[in-house]
C-alpha cells in the first residue's frame, strides 16, 4: 500500500498559545512548536499498517512555514519512508478550505494513493474537518473517528465509539481515515531512526510546484477571519472563606452569589 499521513507543526500546548496584534492570526514563533500528538498517532497507525503489509510504503505531507521541517523529521524518525513540505509565504493565514484544497493539490502530485491518515483535529484551530473535507474534494469515501483500524485486501475497516454507542464501518479502498487520541500509543523515536531521518527525502513544494495559484491561498480571500482579539485576563486570587462554624453557609452563598446553584 502507498500510505499518506497529513501531519501539522503547533504550538506546544503547554505554551501559552498567542494571536498576533497585527492580523489576529496564530503567533507561531511566541512559542515552542511541536509535532501535533494526534498527528503522531496518524503516523503510528500508518508504521503499524506497513509493518502487516510488506512492501507499503508510508509518505507524510505537511502544510507549514520552514520550521513546520522540524515535525515532518519527528514523523520520518518515527519510521515514515518520505515527506512533501508546502511550504510557501503566500499560504499564511489559509482558512480551512483552501488548507484542504491545497492538501489535495499536494497528495495529487503523489501518483496512486491507497490510504491517506490524519487525526481527527488539529490542537491549534480545533476545526475537526479537515479529513473529511479532503475526502470530498479527493472524491474518497470517508471514515472519522477511528478508534480501531484494520486493512483487509483493499477493503479499511474502523470502530468508532460514540455516546451512542459503537459503530463499525467498512469501504474500499482508497479512501481517508481519521483517527482519534485512543487508537494507540505513537512510538518513541530511537537514536537509530532519529539518524536515520536526516537521510529520507523532504520534497520541499512552492505553490506553482503544486499547481497553486496564489490567489487561492492566504489571508486576503479566506473564507474566515478573526476581526479582533484581546489577551485572557489574569487569573484572579480568588477568596478565602474563614470558617468560624458558618463555613457551609458563606460557601453556598458565594455560590449563588456566582448563579452556580
Amino acid at each position: 500500500m502507498n500510505i499518506v499521513v497529513l501531519v501539522k507543526q503547533v504550538p506546544d500546548t503547554y505554551s501559552e498559545r498567542k494571536l498576533s496584534s497585527g492580523d489576529h492570526t496564530l503567533d507561531r514563533d511566541a512559542t515552542d512548536a511541536v509535532l501535533d500528538e494526534i498527528d503522531e498517532r496518524a503516523v503510528e497507525s500508518a508504521l503499524q499498517l506497513k509493518e502487516a503489509n510488506d512492501g507499503s510504503e508510508v509518505t507524510v505531507v505537511a502544510m507549514g512555514p520552514d520550521r513546520a521541517t522540524d515535525a515532518i523529521r519527528k514523523a520520518l524518525s518515527m519510521g515514515a519512508d518520505k515527506a512533501v513540505h508546502l511550504s510557501d509565504e503566500a499560504l499564511h493565514g489559509s482558512c480551512a478550505v483552501q488548507t484542504t484544497k491545497a492538501l489535495a493539490k499536494v497528495i495529487g502530485t503523489l501518483g496512486e494513493v491507497d490510504l491517506i491518515l490524519a487525526g481527527n483535529e488539529a490542537s491549534d484551530g480545533r476545526i475537526g474537518a479537515i479529513p473529511a473535507m479532503v475526502a470530498d474534494v479527493l472524491g474518497l469515501p470517508s471514515l472519522t473517528h477511528a478508534r480501531e483500524l484494520t486493512v483487509d485486501g483493499s477493503t479499511v475497516t474502523v470502530r468508532r465509539e460514540t455516546d451512542d454507542g459503537v459503530t463499525v464501518l467498512s469501504t474500499e479502498l482508497p479512501a481517508v481515515v481519521s483517527v482519534n487520541e485512543k487508537i494507540n500509543e505513537p512510538r518513541y523515536p530511537s537514536f537509530k531512526g532519529i539518524m536515520a531521518a536526516k537521510k529520507k527525502p523532504v520534497t520541499t513544494l512552492t505553490l506553482a510546484d503544486a499547481g497553486i495559484d496564489a490567489s487561492e491561498v492566504g489571508l486576503a480571500s479566506a473564507l474566515t477571519t478573526v476581526t479582533s482579539s484581546q489577551p485572557k485576563p489574569p487569573k484572579s486570587g480568588g477568596e478565602k472563606v474563614e470558617d468560624e462554624g458558618d463555613g457551609g453557609a458563606k460557601i453556598a452563598q458565594f455560590l449563588v452569589g456566582q448563579k452556580l446553584i
